[in-house]
């Protein structure tokens, strides 16, 4: 069981709606590597929840068993119930979770480059039956992008990075999602455009009453814009908390905020295999 921070429980709790909920969930690639052992967490709608962790630790494994897209890589949920807005969703091809309202943004951002910026947004809308309908999610999407309507007409490979991850979330924002999974929005950006993006994705969260699932490998910056957080290590979730609480707890602080206790930062390369404490698994 990961260890909980927060702190104690009130007394009469108050049962909180969750819009996705992983119930002790494993996964199997190729009938015998065992990734995710016994995974559970909850995202509540209108929030921003991570998910932080070390490379390999099973962060996008764990997105792409939520969205379907798992079955394409030869790999399957083999335990356990990932339930989608109070529906079970495990074993559901990725275009059908997408018709649900579930949506996920890849690490890479793999816009289609050789379309143009609308051409893209319109992809995005392929389970729309209107055009009206196509035309409002394009014009919404502008809303939030006013530089992705700048270069509406330019080919996607030739937008920047911090623009063609504008334009990945925004494609993601056409199928009028209820929940979005984000994976690396930060990667390969200048801190100024992730902080632009986070911005915007705060926005979202806000105004759409969007639930997001956020893998990150900026901690500081995923602990800062989201309500509660993750940590996973080897396949498993070993602490969880709100945000705030894993902000100021030791451990996160030295191995993934990289601040010792006396102030000072700490190379991950002095922490073969992120050592933790043992108290984490107690």
């Amino acid at each position: 069981m990961p260890a909980m921070l927060g702190g104690a429980p009130s007394p009469a709790p108050v049962e909180t709606a969750v819009v996705l909920a992983l119930n002790n969930i494993e996964v199997v690639y190729d009938r015998v590597i065992l990734v995710l052992k016994g995974v559970s967490l909850d995202v509540r709608p209108g929030a921003i929840t991570t998910l932080l962790g070390a490379n390999g630790a099973g962060k996008s494994t764990t997105l792409k068993a939520i969205s379907g897209v798992l079955r394409s890589e030869r790999g399957e949920v083999t335990k356990g119930s990932i339930e989608f807005a109070g529906a079970r969703i495990d074993g559901r091809r990725a275009f059908e979770v997408a018709r649900l309202g579930l949506v996920q943004v890849f690490e890479g951002r793999r816009v289609f480059e050789h379309l143009t910026c609308e051409e893209n947004l319109t992809a995005g809308g392929h389970i729309e039956r209107e055009m009206a309908r196509v035309r409002d999610g394009i014009e919404r999407v502008y809303s939030y992008f006013p530089r992705l309507k700048e270069r509406r007409r330019q080919l996607a490979g030739y937008l920047s990075g911090g623009e063609q991850q504008m334009l990945a979330i925004g494609r993601a924002l056409m199928g009028r999602p209820r929940l979005m999974l984000l994976d690396e929005p930060s990667l390969g950006l200048a801190p100024m455009l992730a902080e632009e993006i986070f911005g915007i994705v705060r926005d979202l969260v806000q105004r759409e009453n969007l639930a997001v699932l956020l893998v990150e490998q900026n901690a500081a910056v995923a602990l800062d814009i989201a309500e509660h957080g993750y940590v996973m290590e080897n396949g498993r979730i070993v602490l969880e908390g709100a945000a705030a609480a894993l902000r100021a707890n030791p451990d996160v602080k030295e191995f993934y905020l990289g601040l010792t206790e006396a102030g000072g930062r700490k190379s991950y390369r002095d922490v073969k295999h992120y050592k933790r404490r043992k108290r984490w698994l107690s």
